[in-house]
């Protein structure tokens, strides 16, 4: 490949490769001169223009591919528009003559086409320059035209499109001609030709006026029968001509209206012409004839939906702001439509022309209308509504009959109500709460005239209103109780009338279906007021014949919708339910024997409907309540559905005799009874299979229905990827709700079944769509069959499998066929559910049986009968899982293939094979694999069915998708099968090309990671995957460029480096805005795995497209924005929800690479989109700040709009509100992304510096205006969602730029000037009207405020202060005060985090009190506070120990709830218990804390003197519900008091550990103590975080301590007998006598329990049991991380501390483990470390060893043996230690530790003292001169030592060696400052022994001492050039022997008698010091002295 990368085709090269790769080197070729044409130098090409346009001219007649012919043609037209273009002419007439030429065979076809399109490049490229020649070619295509077969005839159209484009006005002579030729094609057979027909007409309107002015009806006509029989690609080419030529007819282009004058059309004219293709279709007007006219034959759905989709076009051309003009007309007509009667001539059709025109009214009012204008558009809908009501009213009420069309308006109306409503309710849904000023304005009066038409006549009209209400509901939850109020007094008053009956129990079923969606929910009591009233419809049902049907299904359907309210709410209700269901059917069989023979019609009816009522309940019950499932309830459930399935079998009788209107009723019954049985486990029917079983089969053969009726499951139970076999992609497109359609699938609709409104609405859909009955009855027989089959014994499944076939051969024609669908469907669902049950299929017979039928099936002509059959053949290969079973399969579909010639058994055998491999996977088919392929692979080459073709590439891309890397060794053939068919497969059939697109993607899987490697092969894969993928980014169908696009993002994944980014992002940008989902998904899911790696280079490639885009004609809507910009202008337009995330997570990626380094640029984007709030509130604030910017960027805007009419074709609009939301919690990411990256963010001063040091870098705190501003405008707008972001970033703002100083203001902080700010944004969340979530979000903020201490007046502080006191009246307003809209669970949450925030602020103030004050005037003190809390105090405390009470109770385990309140507690009521636990979880702990600090503040309340709790809390209220003690109690002693509330706070606070340190030093009990620490140790046992571990750690710390200061409290008032303290009574000190611990009781073995889990799950080396086992592998000691570190420390302190709480004996019970752990760790952790430093275990063990020894248990009597014998086994066990790489020193400064603390007798064992000296020895010989100075400090402590008995054998050993030692050094003079360290210690250690010493031995130790310092001086010549740490020695010596001397003076004379050369060096060195002296006193009077600090540091000192 790297060969044809060259500016001349490399000729040679390209002879020497085989026939079969010459086309792909030629493309490859191509492809590079495309790129570097452009970027060549002109000269370079010009030289070379000759022999390239030979090569290329030359390339023209080589039957160049599509691909290859399109990229030649841009190549010659580039070549020549960059260099000479003489011979242009030449080059043309050739391509003319070769189309000339009569040659019309099949070879020569591609010659002619690739001169075809050549001529077009040419003419687009060049256009005018070419002059004249374009009539003479023009004619010359147009003859062609005539005789060309359809791939001819496309490439002709397309063609003469580009010679419009190109030319322009210029070509006007020749307009009419191609017009009058191309029409004609529009009807062509060939849908590729009609869709290059269109787009070759849209084409010429651009300039052909005639077209939209004379033409005009001609065009639309031809457009309406070009629709007929059209594909979806030809659907969409023709609407957009239609839509834009019908736009351009009203608005013509500027330019065309100056050349002529032109009549315009008017509004009505063209909006008239394209309802007759709606209504009428394709017929035209005067051969509408007789037939036509009295409403003959219907429109055909293809027409319908084309027309539908160019009302969309043309209102998109027109533009927003037309819309919003004209918008009062438009609706009028869309309306129309759907009310005239030819759309609606049956309820089906009727259905599909109401989802065309909400659909229309969606895709333009949802898209391109900002909110402001979707609020005026809702008015104009809600005055459609009154109006069509009004004339509905008029009919109703007009007894007379004297208006006889009255009938028909009103079923008219019908369609217009539902049309209106429904895109009114997903207006208001879309707006959320910003459409609130649509419901408070009552001149619009939207909740009237919506309520209004719940009495239409016409169910499915009332169904629309009551959708329309929940959608409001839902939108604004404030209107959710209100509204279900007004329906229930409705219902009350209006009993008599069945609309209103009817109307109104939709509404609410409607409403209580919403509520899942509003999570504040609704008042407990509303549950309870819908049973009431559901009850009552059911009771009087029977009392009025007229009523009975509607109250009667009215009633059940509230109680099914009641059931969505979940397990807590129908938990109540549930008694009373099942009690109904039973009563609704009959007790016995002999009762439904004799209802057989009662009963007229009527009451049947009524009967059935209200048995399926209470079986659509039971449904709902099943599905919504599941924890309410018990066995019990199940059983209870199964007598009526028992009843129910017994009933089934006597309907028919009963429809014989009373007519078959009671069909649909029938059908009902069984519908709902399926629906239930299929949610209950199959177990609960099992004795009723037999029976269930006929019924269900009975329904999907149709046996008792005459009609053809096909289930609508099948396309999902075949496999999604097989959608492009059965054309169901269709799904995936913008316009799937109509396309639906014409794939006759979409006919849902809510009056189909009334339950649907309040069930959940499926994923992606807007509103619920059940289908028709008889539809939706037979999809629920076979899924329930499915269920029911894996459990049927097989004797039975065979009986079933040879019913089937017979059923099938039985049926003829189309009977057969649905039949056969619905047979096929049930045998799917039925193999499914044996995979998800793991269980088999059967015996041989069985499977024979169902084999027989399969492979029927994959020869009937039906594709989608096939698709299912080979999905059915590869779920039994699944289930049977036998390989002989497999291998026949394979074996009959290879011999099959083989033979037939057929395309039905070539296709569907080809299937097979795939779906094989599909469900067995790449092990279970390993050995057909190689057949497999190369059958495919042949067939995959059979050029003459694209058909086969396309089947064959699917089941290849399946095989190698299935088979993994066993596939490796086939990936070079079939990728180069892949490369010659993307090469020659004419672009017209897209479906193989998605299939090759697969492929490619399958194969690129399957090399996968190796596609980065660099060998040949490997690069020739690589290369070749490139080109495919290059050749699909080219094709004209969206679908292959979404497959390409996938396939460079596998590339992509596995090789990076060779995915070119710098073409494929521009490519990625431009897709952004196609017109198809899946294209745009693709783009995105792209750009998203793009931006995780390579943020910046995305970004950057984006922004040089926009900067090229200025040049180009492509409308890119990239401005200096980027792309970032685009993708947030993408979440207003789009509504797929795969496709918003994905956005979201583009944005997410590039934000957190980007963001802090483009921070201006990142705000910037936020606070465009978040300032484009809906404008109704903006403050005179922000106005003022506004006003001098909006003028310049006013004169901008205006600059620009007036330039063209370009911006219409791109609609923008403001930001919505979900945008918005997410432009805000992008501001909270940037801030936390700022704090995470660098600290001067938040520092003013320093962000200043740098910011003049560094332009261009960016700073967040220099933006914080903005940010506050930002914060502001979201925490203020309409939306709840909007102001909830807004407030957390408000408080994150708070919370980071609190402490940031204002560095011109000394003592003040930056935020204090936006106070004002912080109240305005606060104020509105308190107003009344809030949502509680709101509200407690904004204490939450007003808390982080005032705690802030950003605020040092007090008077400012009010402000926000004021708010939070009038929400604490809120909270003592108690219950019941005010109208409730939310459930109580939304009160207690809102009052809960009112208490909170009060707490906070509590501890903010208390917390400032115990700082020490520094600069008192600054600071604002904290006396403010104190005042701003003091007032509310005595409320507070009582609300919140009160709030403490209610977690206490709530936080009992589950078997304690019968002792619950009854009526609740303070905050919370009993039904909302289980989501109240969730907000007390969320506070308790700030107000706990809150509680602690006031408690021991005011001495636990002592100053409010005895409380009387009934008078306290009578506020709060019921008495008892505070205080949970029961009947009024006297008022209490201080003391018990005192009690009560610790035992409250200890035990909350237990429930979680936290805060008990606050309390337990107030008062000590040691039970309390003990359960404590056992709940912690069980909190250990379930959470694991360190930072959990440090804290509980913290907790037992201060328990233990507590209990010391307890006992020493009790030792002291011993003396005193009982003084009021009870616990006195008990044994003071733990183990008694006995030295007996019992656990549960004693204190101290539960802090040893939790203590020892502690150290063994950081050190599991301490545990023996674990080391004892023989799989244990011995472990070195080891540096543990950090937190471990200090986590050890602090276990091992608190042991050391244990033993001083228990009594002498208790102590010997714990001493051992304790010693024992403490040596462990000790052990374990004593690691050498590169600084030298002791770890924190290490040094926390050696002062716990010394805790111990010196504690004074050693001196008790009794146990003197045992402690002597502890304290030797653990010295012992210390010495025994050694381990390479073991911290010597911390091991001697143990030993050391022993030796110093303990007594002589202890320690002075012979073998222990042994052991010792080795020790020492071994650490005074070691080569580290940082161990010896620490051994030589260690023996100076012992020689000290006080006891002589102990220290003087020390002495006797190592004396000699250390002198000895010292005296070496002489020959080795130090050369580091640490081996000078080592020598100076070493001397003090000799000098200690000096001073040790008696007088009469002094001589001779100085006379070991003295010589040694002399020797270490230096003469004068040696020290000039000595090493520092020389010199340093010489020094150190000399100091110490004239300090010596005046100490010893006689004996030191002695000395220096004795040896006179001593004397002498002596004096030398002390003149010289004295010189140097002087001349260093010379000096430092002209230097500063520099103190120098010691080398080393002794981190620790234990002595």
């Amino acid at each position: 490949m790297e060969l044809a990368h060259s500016l001349l085709l490399n000729e040679d090269a390209l002879a020497q490769i085989t026939e079969a790769k010459r086309p792909v080197f030629i493309f490859e070729w191509l492809r590079f001169l495309n790129k570097v044409l452009v970027a060549a130098n002109k000269v370079d090409v010009k030289e070379k223009q000759k022999k390239l346009v030979e090569q290329l001219t030359g390339l023209i007649s080589s039957n160049p591919g599509p691909p290859t012919r399109k990229l030649l043609a841009k190549n010659l037209a580039t070549l020549y528009s960059i260099g000479d273009t003489f011979t242009v002419f030449q080059t043309l007439d050739k391509c003319n003559d070769i189309i000339k030429n009569k040659d019309d065979t099949p070879a020569y076809l591609p010659t002619k086409l690739a001169a075809v399109a050549c001529v077009g490049a040419f003419y687009e490229r060049m256009g005018r320059m070419l002059g004249s020649s374009f009539p003479e070619t023009i004619n010359n295509l147009l003859k062609a035209l005539k005789n060309a077969e359809s791939q001819g005839r496309g490439e002709i159209l397309l063609s003469l499109q580009k010679v419009l484009s190109g030319l322009g006005g210029a070509a006007a002579s020749c307009h009419r001609d191609i017009y009058k030729n191309a029409r004609s094609l529009l009807t062509d057979r060939s849908m590729a030709v009609r869709c290059a027909v269109a787009k070759c007409l849209l084409e010429l309107q651009n300039e052909a006026v005639f077209m939209w002015t004379t033409e005009l009806e001609n065009v639309a006509t031809l457009c309406f029968k070009a629709l007929e029989g059209s594909t979806y690609g030809v659907r969409v080419a023709v609407s957009n001509l239609l839509g834009t030529v019908m736009a351009t007819a009203l608005m013509p282009k500027q330019a065309a209206v100056m050349r002529q004058n032109v009549k315009r059309a008017t509004l009505e004219e063209v909006l008239e012409l394209m309802a007759t293709g709606f209504l009428r279709g394709g017929s035209g007007f005067l051969k509408s004839g007789g037939e036509m006219l009295k409403g003959g034959g219907s429109v055909s759905r293809e027409v319908r939906v084309g027309v539908t989709q160019a009302y969309v076009v043309f209102v998109t051309t027109l533009g927003g702001q037309w819309l919003e003009r004209n918008f009062a007309t438009f609706l009028s007509h869309v309306l129309e439509l759907v009310a005239h009667p030819r759309a609606t001539q049956t309820h089906v059709e009727a259905v599909y022309s109401r989802r065309c025109v909400s659909f229309a009214l969606r895709a333009t009012l949802g898209g391109l209308l900002g909110e402001k204008a979707q609020i005026a558009a809702a008015k104009e809908i809600c005055q459609a509504i009154s109006k069509q009501m009004r004339a509905v009213e008029a009919v109703v009420s007009d007894s007379s009959g004297e208006n006889k069309g009255g009938a028909a308006d009103v079923s008219a109306s019908q369609h217009v109500m539902v049309c209106a409503l429904k895109e009114l309710g997903s207006l208001v849904q879309s707006l959320s709460a910003t459409a609130s000023p649509l419901i408070q304005e009552p001149s619009i009066g939207l909740l009237e005239t919506v309520t209004s038409v719940l009495l239409h006549p016409s169910m499915a009209a009332r169904l629309a209103a009551a959708w329309c209400l929940r959608c409001v509901a839902v939108a604004l939850p404030y209107q959710l109780t209100p509204l279900l109020d007004r329906c229930a007094e409705r219902i009350n008053t209006l009993k008599s009338s069945p609309e209103a009956v009817s109307g109104y129990s939709f509404a609410m079923a409607a409403l209580l279906g919403g509520v899942h969606q509003c999570p504040l929910g609704i008042p407990h009591s509303k549950g309870k007021m819908v049973v009431s009233i559901a009850e009552d419809l059911l009771r009087s049902a029977a009392q009025n014949s007229r009523l009975s049907l509607h109250r009667t299904q009215a009633g059940w359907l509230l109680l099914g919708a009641l059931m969505t309210l979940g397990s807590s709410l129908v938990r109540y209700h549930l008694p009373k339910m099942l009690l109904l269901w039973r009563n609704v059917f009959p007790r016995s069989q002999k009762e439904l024997e004799a209802e057989k023979a009662r009963g007229d019609s009527f009451t049947w009816q009524v009967t059935l409907e209200g048995r399926a009522g209470a079986l659509c309940a039971m449904r709902s019950f099943v599905a919504h309540c599941p924890e309410l499932l018990t066995e019990d309830v199940i059983r209870r459930l199964m007598t009526p559905i028992e009843c129910a399935m017994t009933m089934m079998s006597h309907i028919p009788a009963v429809i014989k005799v009373h007519g078959a209107h009671l069909k649909a009723s029938a059908a009902m019954v069984r519908l709902r009874l399926y629906d239930i049985l299929a949610l209950l486990p199959p177990k609960t029917y099992e004795g009723n299979f037999s029976a269930l079983l006929r019924e269900l089969v009975a329904e999907f053969t149709l046996t008792d229905n005459s009609a053809n009726t096909t289930t609508s499951l099948l396309r999902s139970l075949c496999h999604y990827d097989d959608s492009v076999l059965m054309g169901s992609w269709l799904q995936e497109t913008d316009h799937k709700s109509i396309e639906d359609q014409v794939t006759a699938s979409g006919s849902g609709a809510l009056e189909h079944d009334p339950s649907s409104i309040y069930l959940r609405v499926p994923v992606g859909e807007a509103i619920p769509g059940p289908l028709p009955l008889g539809v939706s009855v037979i999809d629920a027989s076979v899924a329930l069959f499915g269920v029911v089959f894996p459990h049927v014994s097989f004797k039975h499944r065979l009986q079933m499998l040879d019913h089937f076939a017979e059923c099938i051969k039985q049926a003829k024609g189309v009977r057969q066929q649905a039949v056969q669908l619905n047979i096929f469907t049930a045998v799917l669902s039925a193999l499914k559910g044996l995979a998800e049950n793991k269980s088999t299929l059967g015996p041989e017979e069985v499977r024979k049986s169902a084999l027989a039928l399969v492979m029927g099936a994959l020869d009937n002509p039906n594709p989608i009968l096939r698709c299912a059959a080979g999905e059915a053949l590869g779920r039994m290969a699944q289930v049977v899982g036998e390989a002989t079973f497999i291998a026949s399969m394979a074996q009959h579909s290879f011999d099959k293939l083989k033979s037939a010639r057929d395309v039905v058994s070539r296709t569907g055998h080809s299937l097979a094979l795939g779906c094989l491999h599909r469900y067995v996977g790449g092990i279970g088919s390993g050995q057909h694999l190689k057949t497999s392929v190369s059958i495919l692979l042949a067939l995959a080459q059979d050029g003459t069915s694209h058909e086969v073709q396309t089947w064959a590439l699917h089941s290849l891309a399946l095989i190698v998708d299935s088979s993994g890397p066993m596939y490796r060794g086939y990936v070079e053939p079939t990728l180069s099968l892949v490369l010659t068919l993307l090469l020659t497969v004419p672009p017209s059939h897209t479906e193989v090309h998605q299939c090759l697109g697969r492929c490619l993607g399958a194969l690129i899987t399957t090399v996968g990671p190796e596609l980065q490697g660099n060998s040949a092969t490997i690069s020739t894969i690589r290369s070749s995957c490139l080109v495919g993928c290059a050749i699909m980014q080219d094709h004209s169908d969206s679908l292959v460029q979404a497959a390409a696009i996938s396939c460079l993002q596998q590339l992509h994944m596995f090789a990076p480096r060779h995915v070119n980014l710098s073409s494929l992002v521009p490519c990625l940008c431009v897709h952004l805005c196609s017109s198809h989902l899946l294209l745009r998904r693709a783009a995105v899911a792209c750009l998203r795995q793009l931006a995780q790696r390579e943020a910046a280079e995305v970004c950057a490639y984006a922004m040089s497209l926009a900067k090229k885009a200025g040049d180009s004609k492509e409308n890119l809507n990239i401005t200096e924005t980027g792309l970032e910009g685009v993708l947030f202008g993408m979440l207003d337009r789009e509504t797929d929800r795969k496709l918003c995330s994905d956005i979201h997570d583009t944005l997410g990626h590039m934000l957190s690479s980007l963001a802090v380094e483009k921070l201006s640029h990142w705000l910037k984007l936020c606070k465009d989109v978040l300032a484009a709030s809906t404008g109704i509130n903006c403050t005179s604030l922000e106005k003022e700040e506004e006003d001098s910017e909006k003028k310049d960027e006013m004169d901008d805007d205006i600059m620009f709009t007036g330039l063209g009419e370009d911006d219409k074709s791109k609609p923008s609009v403001a930001p919505r509100w979900v945008t918005r939301v997410f432009a805000a919690d992008c501001l909270c990411r940037i801030i936390h992304l700022c704090e995470n990256a660098d600290k001067t963010h938040f520092d003013l001063a320093a962000a200043r510096t740098a910011k003049a040091k560094n332009p261009k870098g960016d700073l967040l705190v220099l933006h914080l205006s903005d940010l506050i501003r930002m914060a502001f405008m979201a925490a203020t707008d309409h939306s709840n969602q909007l102001r909830m972001a807004g407030l957390q970033a408000l408080e994150d703002i708070i919370k980071k730029f609190a402490s940031v100083p204002e560095p011109e203001f000394p003592g003040h902080v930056i935020l204090e000037q936006y106070q004002a700010n912080v109240g305005a944004a606060l104020r509105p969340a308190f107003s009344p009207d809030t949502p509680s979530d709101i509200t407690a979000k904004a204490c939450q903020v007003c808390s982080a405020w005032i705690g802030s201490g950003v605020v040092s007046d007090l008077n400012d502080l009010r402000r926000v202060h004021n708010l939070l006191v009038s929400s604490l009246d809120k909270v003592q307003a108690g219950r019941g005060s005010s109208s409730q809209l939310y459930s109580e669970s939304a009160t207690t949450m809102e009052k809960l985090a009112v208490l909170k925030a009060w707490a906070e602020v509590k501890r903010g103030h208390l917390t400032d009190d115990d700082e020490d004050m520094g600069d008192e005037g600054d600071i604002l003190p904290p006396d403010s506070l104190i005042m701003l809390v003091q007032p509310e105090l005595p409320s507070l405390s009582r609300l919140w120990l009160a709030a403490l009470r209610d977690y206490a109770l709530l936080t009992l385990p589950p078997e304690f709830a019968s002792q619950l309140p009854p009526e609740g507690g303070a905050f919370y009521t009993p039904e909302t218990i289980d989501t109240a636990r969730l907000h007390y979880r969320n506070s308790w702990a700030p107000v706990l804390h809150a509680v602690a600090l006031w408690l021991s503040n005011t001495d636990f309340g002592a100053s409010e003197g005895p409380e009387e709790p009934q008078t306290a809390t009578s506020t709060t209220g019921p008495a008892g519900a505070v205080y949970p003690q029961g009947p009024p109690a006297p008022s209490k002693s201080h003391d018990e008091l005192v009690k009560d509330r610790m035992h409250l706070l200890l035990g909350t606070s237990i429930i979680e550990y936290c805060l008990t340190l606050y309390l337990l030093s107030h008062t000590f009990q040691e039970l309390l103590a003990v359960e404590l620490l056992n709940v912690l140790h069980r909190l250990l046992l379930t959470r694991d975080p360190p930072s959990v571990q440090l804290q509980v750690t913290a907790v037992v710390q201060e328990t233990i301590r507590s209990a010391h200061d307890h006992l020493d409290q009790l030792r002291s008032s011993k003396g005193v007998e009982d003084g009021g303290e009870k616990e006195s009574a008990c044994v003071v000190e733990e183990g008694g006598d006995t030295g007996e611990l019992q656990p549960g009781k004693s204190l101290v073995f539960a802090a040893m329990e939790l203590l020892v889990f502690l150290l063994v799950r950081h050190l599991p080396q301490v545990n023996t049991k674990a080391s004892d086992s023989p799989s244990h592998l011995p472990t070195k000691p080891q540096q543990l991380p950090e937190h471990s570190n200090r986590l050890v420390a602090v276990t091992v302190s608190i042991l050391a501390e244990l033993p001083a709480l228990c009594s002498p004996a208790g102590s010997m019970t714990i001493l051992p483990t304790v010693l024992f752990l403490i040596c462990g760790v000790l052990k374990e952790t004593a690691v050498k470390t590169p600084e030298g430093s002791v770890p924190l275990p290490v040094s926390a063990a050696l002062q716990g060893i010394k805790t111990i020894i010196t504690s004074p248990l050693g001196r008790v009597e009794k146990t003197q043996q045992q402690w002597t014998s502890l304290v030797r086994s653990s010295l012992a066990s210390v010495l025994e230690y050694s381990q390479p790489n073991m911290d010597v020193v911390s091991m001697l400064t143990a030993i050391t530790l022993f030796l110093v603390s303990a007594s002589a007798e202890l320690v002075g064992v012979t073998a222990l003292q042994k052991g010792c000296m080795e020790r020492f020895r071994n650490a005074l010989n070691s080569s580290d001169p940082w161990v010896q100075a620490r051994c030589y400090q260690l023996l100076l402590s012992v020689f000290q030592h006080s006891s002589r008995a102990l220290s003087t054998p020390y002495i006797h050993a190592l004396a000699p060696l250390l002198v000895e030692k010292l005296k070496g050094v002489e020959r080795a003079r130090p050369g580091t400052p640490a081996e000078l360290q080592a020598v100076q210690e070493g001397v003090k250690v000799l000098e200690g022994l000096v001073a040790l010493g008696e007088e009469q031995n002094r001589v001779q130790l100085l006379a070991l001492l003295v010589p040694t310092l002399i020797s270490y001086l230096l003469d004068e010549n040696a020290f000039s050039t000595a090493p520092p740490s020389s010199k340093g020695l010489h020094d150190f010596a000399l100091q110490n022997l004239m300090r010596i001397g005046p100490l010893y003076p006689a004996a030191f004379k002695t000395v220096m008698g004795a040896a006179p050369e001593l004397k002498t060096r002596l004096e030398t060195a002390i003149r010289a010091n004295q010189a140097s002296n002087k001349a260093k006193a010379a000096a430092r009077q002209a230097q500063p002295t520099v103190q120098a600090t010691p080398t080393i540091k002794l981190k620790t000192s234990f002595f």
